[in-house]
């Protein structure tokens, strides 16, 4: 009798979920699966007035109609709706389940669990509701029913939200509720710090490069981040847990703040791309969601406007920004192309969350997710794209810089030896005249090659120059490093050497000169013997200013050539 009766059971068990399959009008509480979407099942009844009581709602159970539009949405209508959904209690069907409505924006639902037309169970969930007094504490509205016994049941909801309706609503046994709570918490704390992360660097950079494309990138990845964490639930189950102001704005602030940002940086990232009225109008667009923030934070205006605007204007600085992208992409600037794949990303993103949150767009994980995804995506491509044009920028100023170091060196240097030239030379003297003191002397050595003009005669000018570049090598090998050489015209050469301690010094300096030209040169195959006549003077002790000190060292030079040549003259007090 036992089996019989088992039998019995299990036969008019799957009898009634066939039942119900085939009515698609009830939900049966089996021991499997273990999560039910309720969505097919739903019933909507429009409370207009909002001043239904639960009598007049059982009461009025043949108004109840399917939902109109897409899945799980019933788009920006702001009348309140009352959803049903009839229950069955199979076997294994008894026990705890989770009423979950994942979408965190929802303000107020009141859930009522009838049995045989009595309300059993009742509790309020929403975002307008204490967090502490939420039946279970999470990102999302969620409720534990108890089902038990038999006869008909049903679950009323009353749902009463200034915004979009999106109505994603299961029944799961507490183990599966647990698991994808866990599991989108930890999606969502990975894309948190994952902004985080990206805000951070773009702050580290701007600080560091002073760009001022980073501090908007940085807006756009602080509002973009913060709406996410809006959006699920996050912030009002961690960060701002109770406070009213976040909770009725945060999702019009960001999102219009997010778009703002967007605007200043496509227009600073294109500059040299964009002619100056998309530019302007890239700042107006700015500007229209600045202002519509700050009406929004003041409610001036509602969320409906504000989806209005993300709707339209919203879209705006990709179209105005199109026209840069592609001339950068023209001349293979990358930076164009990555923008170009962003855009696409970001019109399909809002596109779909646009679609949900009126209703035209059915909820799934994909499109309730979209605008996170496309907002990552967005914020990565974004900071590609800040790294490239750094990158840019700091080659154009690298070459600037070389080739004003060229010009530096054309303008400073003796083509023929590479030493400096007059001008050249001129101005380190200057900045050493302005060091040197009694303690810390400076000497400047005129130098005049011995026979010069009868190696150039005899040999050619080819020789002639080769014999100076060699000079010139020997006289940088005898100074230190710090010495200056300079070719002053012909084979006449200056050093200049600071720093020094005592006169002695100077003269050792002056006699390493001088034996600098005590060795043959070999030139083309040729060789020659060239000494040099060195004439010097130490400032401040025999001038102070460039000009005297110049023309001291030159007579002395002279004054060695009259005494014989080949020798180490220093000026005359």
């Amino acid at each position: 009798m036992s089996r019989l009766h088992r039998a019995f059971r299990w036969f008019a068990s799957i009898a009634l979920v066939c039942a119900s399959w085939v009515a698609s009008a009830q939900v049966v509480l089996t021991a499997s699966p273990q999560r039910i979407d309720l969505w097919p099942q739903v019933r909507v009844l429009g409370d207009p007035a909002g001043a239904m009581e639960l009598e007049q709602v059982r009461a009025a159970r043949d108004k109840f109609a399917e939902p109109r539009g897409a899945y799980s949405t019933l788009g920006m209508d702001k009348e309140v709706v009352w959803l049903r959904v009839p229950i069955v209690v199979g076997a294994g069907g008894e026990g705890t389940w989770v009423l979950d409505v994942d979408y965190a924006l929802l303000n107020r639902i009141d859930v009522y669990s009838l049995l045989d037309g009595k309300a059993v169970q009742r509790m309020t969930l929403g975002d307008a509701q204490p967090f502490a007094a939420r039946p279970l504490q999470g990102r999302s509205h969620a409720a534990p029913l108890e089902f038990a016994g038999s006869g008909p049941r049903e679950i009323l909801l009353r749902v009463d939200t200034r915004g979009a309706k999106i109505l994603p609503i299961t029944l799961s046994r507490l183990a599966s509720y647990h698991t994808r709570a866990l599991d989108e918490q930890l999606l969502q704390g990975a894309l948190g710090c994952l902004g985080l992360v990206l805000l951070l660097y773009s702050l580290a950079q701007w600080v560091s490069l002073r760009e001022s494309l980073y501090i908007k990138y940085a807006l756009l990845v602080l509002f973009s981040a913060t709406f996410s964490v809006h959006f699920f639930g996050i912030g009002e189950m961690y960060l701002w847990t109770d406070i009213d102001w976040p909770e009725r704005h945060l999702a019009g602030v960001t999102a219009l703040m997010a778009a703002a940002a967007t605007a200043l940086f496509i227009e600073d990232a294109m500059t040299g791309d964009l002619n100056r009225w998309l530019r302007r109008g890239l700042r107006a667009v700015a500007a229209i969601h600045m202002i519509a923030t700050a009406a929004y934070g003041a409610d001036l205006i509602d969320l409906r406007t504000v989806a209005v605007l993300m709707s339209t204007t919203g879209l705006a600085p990709s179209l105005l920004g199109l026209p840069g992208a592609l001339a950068k992409a023209r001349r293979g600037d990358s930076i164009g192309a990555w923008f170009m794949v962003a855009w696409v990303g970001y019109f399909i993103a809002s596109a779909v969350m646009v679609g949900v949150v009126r209703g035209r767009i059915g909820v799934t994980f994909w499109t309730l997710h979209s605008f996170q995804i496309g907002a990552t995506l967005d914020m990565l491509i974004f900071m590609r794209i800040a790294v490239l044009r750094s990158a840019a920028r700091h080659l154009v100023a690298q070459r600037a810089a070389q080739e004003r170091d060229t010009l530096h060196s054309l303008a400073h240097s003796d083509p023929l030896t590479g030493l400096l030239n007059r001008r050249g030379f001129d101005d380190a003297l200057a900045v050493a005249l302005g060091r040197a003191t009694p303690e810390r002397l400076l000497a400047l050595y005129v130098i005049d090659l011995d026979g010069f003009k009868p190696v150039n005669d005899k040999f050619g000018h080819d020789v002639g120059d080769e014999l100076l570049r060699v000079a010139a090598q020997r006289l940088r090998s005898s100074v230190r490093g710090v010495d200056a050489v300079a070719r002053l015209g012909g084979d006449e050469f200056v050093v200049m050497a600071d720093g020094l301690s005592n006169q002695e010094l100077a003269r050792e300096l002056g006699l390493k000169l001088l034996d600098a030209f005590r060795a043959p040169f070999a030139l083309n195959q040729n060789t020659c013997n060239v000494t040099a006549t060195i004439g010097y003077a130490l400032a401040p002790e025999d001038a102070n200013d460039a000009g005297s000190l110049l023309k001291a060292a030159d007579a002395a030079m002279y004054a060695g050539k009259q005494e014989g040549k080949d020798r180490l003259v220093r000026a005359k007090a």
